[in-house]
């Protein structure tokens, strides 16, 4: 489900926490509902229409393919609301993009299973010392 909306969108830029993976960055905030996701391509980096329409279509293309722990999370009953931009002045062939937007979905999914192992290993290191 895409992203829309002036108040949604900049509400999810000032409030949403935020990840990098190079070349793309991804503001990310609770919502409720469905997940929701915008990519873009700013102007101001790449000057030429068919530069920025060709990357959101890597863009899109690639979170289609890699997006199934979001889906998982919204079964769950966690939806986000999920902005996706790409930070390069290069432009980046599709294998680049992929494999970042791996990472920044495996990013934005992991702080919930990674908050719950280092308390544990915390935990378990006080035991011992």
């Amino acid at each position: 489900m895409r992203l829309c909306g002036e108040l949604r969108i900049s509400a999810t830029c000032r409030q949403g926490k935020r990840y990098i993976v190079w070349p793309l960055r991804a503001h990310v905030l609770p919502a409720d509902g469905a997940t929701q996701v915008m990519v873009w391509a700013p102007k101001s980096l790449h000057k030429h229409a068919t530069e920025r329409n060709r990357l959101r279509r890597l863009m899109r293309e690639a979170y289609r393919l890699n997006c199934e722990p979001l889906k998982l999370l919204e079964q769950q009953g966690t939806a986000l609301q999920i902005a996706i931009y790409n930070m390069d002045k290069q432009m980046s062939d599709y294998t680049q993009i992929a494999h970042a937007m791996r990472k920044l979905i495996a990013k934005i999914t992991a702080p919930a299973g990674t908050s719950q192992r280092t308390t544990a290993t915390a935990n378990s290191s006080d035991k011992l010392g």
